[in-house]
């Protein structure tokens, strides 16, 4: 099997390729690639999604080393209550800041890089399920799907189009939706353009802040 992901910038595109043969073993490919694009324009939002995997710290103060209020599971919608514009620290390659949030009656900072206006999937959505969904507030959103090669060979492609400016994002729900394993590393811009593994059996990798 063989699974390929392409990142475009301003709106991202994922697209997987699998193809399945007898005798083989596991083959899991990703790769990344940036397009010049115009991203769209800044917009204001009243609430943002964790896609930590493992959770994200609720802090009291706007750094990683103030006191841990509480950890905000994956998936959980918060409140925002001030945005920060500026990228003022990199974690694990994800640029972002720290905006003030509230959760759960408490008011504290959350690493913006994991909070993303897109609700992310379920452990083992299905690929359409979710765009469906999230076609509901993202209209733009899309997932098309070719099928091609042979009777003895056959082949499938799935092209997710994933309304945001951030890599980052899309290969979270990427990783998702496909089970792409902890083995990969996170894709980067200035990193390596693919990454090939055989037989991947490691669970995904848990993020957070």
């Amino acid at each position: 099997m063989k699974t390929k992901a392409l990142a475009i910038a301003a709106l991202i595109a994922i697209t997987f390729f699998t193809s399945c043969k007898e005798k083989l073993p596991q083959q899991t490919e990703i790769a990344l690639t940036q397009i010049s694009a115009q991203s769209p324009p800044e917009k204001k939002t009243a609430s943002l999604y964790v896609t930590a995997a493992s959770g994200l710290s609720l802090r009291q103060y706007n750094n990683l080393k103030s006191q841990k209020l509480a950890v905000m599971p994956y998936g959980t919608k918060v409140e925002i209550v001030s945005l920060e514009a500026n990228n003022t620290m990199n974690i694990r390659g994800v640029k972002g800041g720290m905006h003030q949030v509230l959760y759960n009656n408490k008011t504290g900072f959350a690493f913006s890089g994991y909070l993303s206006e897109l609700f992310p999937p379920e452990p083992g959505a299905n690929p359409k399920m979710y765009i469906a969904d999230l076609q509901n507030t993202h209209p733009t959103a899309s997932i098309t799907e070719l099928v091609g090669g042979t009777a003895s060979e056959p082949s499938s492609t799935e092209t997710l189009l994933i309304p945001t400016t951030k890599w980052h994002e899309a290969y979270l729900i990427a990783q998702k939706l496909y089970d792409i394993p902890r083995d990969f590393a996170m894709p980067d811009p200035l990193g390596r353009d693919a990454q090939v593994i055989n037989s991947p059996n490691e669970p995904l990798e848990r993020l957070g802040a």
